[in-house]
């Protein structure tokens, strides 16, 4: 059995290297789609692999995109790999065997282990954060969310025992260029479900995130990373119920105490 691939990158040049190498002993074929304003040197370093094949193309958001690179694929089994991540050595030795056996579930998950700050987060929620990534295209589907795509898995899910490695965010530049954007869509997807704004959201959602995170979930075993990325959680779901209330009470035409239910 043979194995497919898909990337999606804009301005990838720090990671994309990095996923691609760490696919090569054990994906058949690697596709990777780039955003036609990507400012750097990712389409120069994704040309470097002479077996990748690649597309330069106009953004069509997270979920119609990948669904597009899923029609490029020639294999049946897909592996849906951000450019931020990578395989371990020992998940590529994993999905070798994977190849030569008869797959027991339309649909696979893998532990993922990120890195925030300069330091592996094994705590805070984050770990291990089960994402569904390998699938067999003519039975698997993904979302239609704007933002937090996910594939559409009918039936059980199998397991992989072995990481994927997620990059997540180097610096804290990074996670804010990332911030804004997200944030965003993320508010559009809560319109769009009929969401309605409440002044308890932007009180106690965030507060109670931050207790999960570094309290419940053991966070303040991650060092200052730990506080930190609590804190920066905290302050996304702050802004993104903001971004919900400015869509529905100011852009709708009123700003009142009336508005809120």
């Amino acid at each position: 059995m043979k194995l497919s691939s898909i990337i999606i990158a804009k301005d990838e040049e720090k990671n994309i290297g990095r996923c691609i190498q760490s696919q090569v002993d054990c994906i058949d074929e690697i596709i990777v789609l780039i955003d036609d304003l990507t400012k750097d040197s990712t389409l120069d370093i994704v040309k470097s692999f002479p077996a990748v094949k690649y597309e330069v193309l106009r953004w069509r958001g997270f979920s119609a995109t990948k669904k597009y690179a899923v029609t490029l694929t020639s294999n049946n089994w897909v592996l849906w790999i951000d450019a931020d991540e990578a395989l371990t050595a020992e998940l590529v030795k994993e999905l070798k065997n994977f190849k030569e056996n008869t797959p027991l579930f339309d649909a696979y998950s893998f532990p993922r282990k990120s890195n925030f700050l300069g330091r592996w987060i094994m705590h805070s929620g984050w770990y291990p954060a089960e994402v569904t990534r390998l699938f067999n295209k003519n039975r698997i589907t993904f979302s239609d969310s704007d933002v937090h795509e996910h594939l559409i898995v009918g039936g059980k899910t199998g397991n992989f025992k072995n990481d994927i490695e997620h990059y997540t965010d180097p610096d804290i530049r990074h996670y804010f260029e990332k911030f804004n954007n997200y944030t965003t869509l993320a508010a559009e997807e809560l319109a769009k479900k009929g969401k309605t704004f409440k002044v308890l959201d932007i009180v106690t959602r965030p507060a109670a995130l931050f207790l999960k995170m570094f309290f419940i979930k053991g966070g303040f075993l991650d060092g200052i990373q730990g506080f930190i990325l609590a804190m920066f959680s905290s302050a996304y779901v702050f802004t993104k119920y903001c971004k919900l209330w400015e869509q529905k009470i100011v852009k709708g035409g009123g700003y009142g105490t009336k508005h809120y239910q």
